[in-house]
Parts: structure tokens; C-alpha cells; sequence
């Protein structure tokens, strides 16, 4: 580790945090039958609606592959439906969506609060909030490179 620099120790971090509290979300959100990703694609959906497929994967982390299996799957359970509007396909939820939604996000958000909740302020939150949020919007600006 004493090549690491420390915002590649912070990277890390980040990534082992994100990763683990994933997995933990994974399974509190069984008990709604739900992954993380999905979960993030319903929220996604739920705020943006009606929106495409290409729309709904700028806003989740998952691939344009991973993206179309579980959006066959949330039809499938019936949590989602798509529309062709001429050459459009647009996705909605589903009154069941809605549903579970109502039960999950309160439930989920606490669940993730938790994290920080339990271990930093109010002031730490915001400090943290705040850098991150400068960490992030000066990523979106660097050009990602070319292959």
C-alpha cells in the first residue's frame, strides 16, 4: 500500500463500501423480491416515467445487456409495461410497482441512512455530502479515455 496514493486509497474505499453495502441491500430487499438493481430501476422509472430503455440505462449502473434482462424480467413479474408509441417504446410502472414501492423505499432509505447514521453527525453527513458531490460532478467533466 505505500505506492497508493490517497485518493486511490479513497477510491478503494469507496468501492469496497459500495460493493458490500450492495450485497446487504441485496438481501434486506429479498423480503420485497427485489435486487439493488432493480430497486434502483423502479425509483428511476417511478420518477422519470414514461422513458425509454436508452434513458432509463444513462441513470443506473447496469449494462445495455443487463438492462434489457431485467427489464423482461420486471414485465414478466409484472412490476412494469412498455409501450410503443410510434417508433417509441416507453416504460411505465405498474400499479403492483407502485405498491411495493411504497413499502420498500422507506424501508430501503432507512436501511442505507443507517450507514451513516450510526456512525457520523449531521455535520459529518453534510461535509461528506458536500464532497462527494464536488468529487462527482468533477468526474462527469473528465473525458474518459479512448480505446
Amino acid at each position: 500500500m505505500r505506492n497508493n496514493t490517497i485518493g486511490s486509497l479513497i477510491w478503494l474505499r469507496l468501492m469496497r463500501f459500495t460493493n458490500q453495502s450492495n450485497q446487504m441491500s441485496n438481501n434486506f430487499l429479498k423480503r420485497f423480491d427485489l435486487t439493488t438493481a432493480q430497486f434502483d430501476a423502479l425509483m428511476q422509472i417511478r420518477t422519470y416515467q414514461p422513458l425509454t430503455q436508452m434513458m432509463l440505462a444513462d441513470k443506473v449502473t447496469v449494462s445495455q445487456g443487463g438492462i434489457s434482462r431485467m427489464l423482461d424480467r420486471l414485465e414478466k413479474e409484472g412490476y412494469i409495461v412498455r409501450k410503443h408509441i410510434w417508433k417509441t417504446k416507453t416504460i411505465s410502472l405498474t400499479e403492483k410497482a407502485e405498491s411495493i414501492l411504497e413499502q420498500a423505499m422507506p424501508e430501503q432509505l432507512a436501511f442505507q441512512s443507517s450507514f451513516f447514521d450510526d456512525v457520523l453527525n449531521k455535520e459529518e453527513q453534510q461535509t461528506l455530502y458536500a464532497l462527494m458531490t464536488r468529487v462527482h460532478k468533477h468526474s462527469q467533466k473528465k473525458e474518459l479515455p479512448l480505446e
